[in-house]
């Protein structure tokens, strides 16, 4: 019996022995838990100074995927459409460059492409699965946009310059038409150090091939429809924009007659090229861009001028109006929708008058600089559409 027991002792002793001077394994540790990561930047301008924001997404793979893929030393099938799923997901388009009001401040913000590269991506996969590490990361290309933050930072334009503001309310359709296409043939133009903004060239033709519609139009003392009826509109926004920024103003008409939807009187500017014409000049000391933003629920239109710092502070008056002189008679448009005899009013009438407006504008190194915005309106008549045919007509 003592032979036995010394027997097990020894079994046991070489056993235990065994074990420790056994070799370790170099079979990769499975981890409960497996990441696939990606971090990327994007920049975006906040009160006139370039930021970045670090963007970092996970995705978790499959346990069983993953002990799968270590065992056989390769990315297993059953991880495929997990993978397919993220590249998809990660995958997107670019987008311009935009200013947007964020809690009462401009932003200006971007959206990069992304296009995940796969062959890098599985290769990175692959070698954390033989290492045995709980994560990897995905090799993500970034492109920026065309228009971008960086360059808008470059070239100064982190700060908006100034905007002007107007209501369409009560517009008919093809007004509103006009005014849209209008002023998204302006949206993110760009107006250079020292150059001279031509609204009708910046505009270009007007007519049904560029997106016009016909509308009313001011033509020999009466309304008549033409392409683009209603981008006096934009003309005018666009020059509350300039001329409430302090830029010099060098060219600008009013209308023949007060239009209500222009109001406060003589703050506005009409266009009819090429007799009739908006420009501006940039003096602002870098490039401005111009930015347009329209709502056609609330019927409201806005230009907002981006670039340096204002170096100037603008003083507009209000409308001092004067020489009221009564209303016109009534006159008559053609319309052939309209029943021969019947009459339906498109204008109401309004009195003749000459407004003034004042500007000042202080520099930076205290000059001043004012001038006065005169606009004489004649009186108007109601305007009644009528059958081409009416008698009404022959006496306009």
């Amino acid at each position: 019996m003592k032979n036995l027991a010394f027997l097990v002792i020894a079994a046991s002793a070489i056993s235990s022995l065994t074990l420790a001077q056994a070799p370790k394994t170099t079979a990769p540790k499975t981890t409960a838990k497996f990441l696939l990561t990606v971090t990327v930047s994007e920049p975006f301008i906040q009160k006139g100074k370039l930021n970045v924001q670090v963007i970092k997404k996970s995705f978790a793979l499959d346990v069983q995927a993953v002990k799968r893929s270590q065992k056989f030393g390769k990315i297993s099938s059953s991880l495929e459409p997990k993978l397919s799923a993220i590249f998809k997901l990660l995958t997107r388009e670019g987008k311009d460059a935009r200013f947007n009001l964020e809690n009462g401040s401009w932003v200006a913000r971007q959206r990069s492409a992304w296009t995940v590269d796969e062959k890098a991506t599985r290769a990175n996969l692959l070698a954390a699965l033989k290492a045995g590490k709980s994560s990897a990361t995905i090799a993500l290309k970034v492109k920026a946009p065309q228009r971008n933050v960086r360059n808008w930072a470059e070239s100064g334009i982190t700060t908006l310059y100034g905007k002007g503001i107007s209501s369409f309310k009560g517009s008919p359709e093809f007004r509103v038409r006009n005014i849209v296409v209008g002023a998204s043939k302006l949206d993110n133009d760009y107006v250079a150090k020292g150059a001279e903004l031509d609204f009708n060239t910046s505009v270009g033709a007007i007519n049904k091939a560029t997106g016009f519609v016909k509308g009313f139009v001011i033509v020999g003392g009466t309304l008549e429809k033409e392409d683009g009826g209603g981008i006096c509109q934009v003309s005018t926004t666009l020059f509350r924009a300039a001329y409430s920024s302090g830029l010099p103003i060098t060219e600008r008409f009013e209308h023949s007659h007060r239009v209500s939807y222009y109001d406060p009187v003589g703050f506005e500017a009409t266009v009819y090229a090429p007799d009739k014409n908006l420009k501006f000049k940039n003096d602002s000391g870098g490039t401005l861009l111009i930015q347009a933003e329209w709502d056609e629920k609330a019927q409201t239109l806005g230009f907002y001028l981006f670039g340096r710092a204002s170096n100037r502070k603008v003083v507009v008056s209000k409308s001092v109006i004067s020489a009221f002189k009564p209303a016109a008679k009534p006159s008559y448009s053609a319309d052939p929708t309209m029943r021969l005899g019947s009459s339906r009013r498109i204008d109401i009438p309004m009195q003749g008058m000459t407004s003034v407006i004042t500007r000042r504008v202080t520099m930076q190194d205290g000059t001043v600089k004012k001038d006065t915005l005169k606009s004489v309106y004649s009186p108007w008549g109601a305007v009644y559409a009528v059958n081409p045919r009416d008698s009404r007509l022959a006496g306009r």
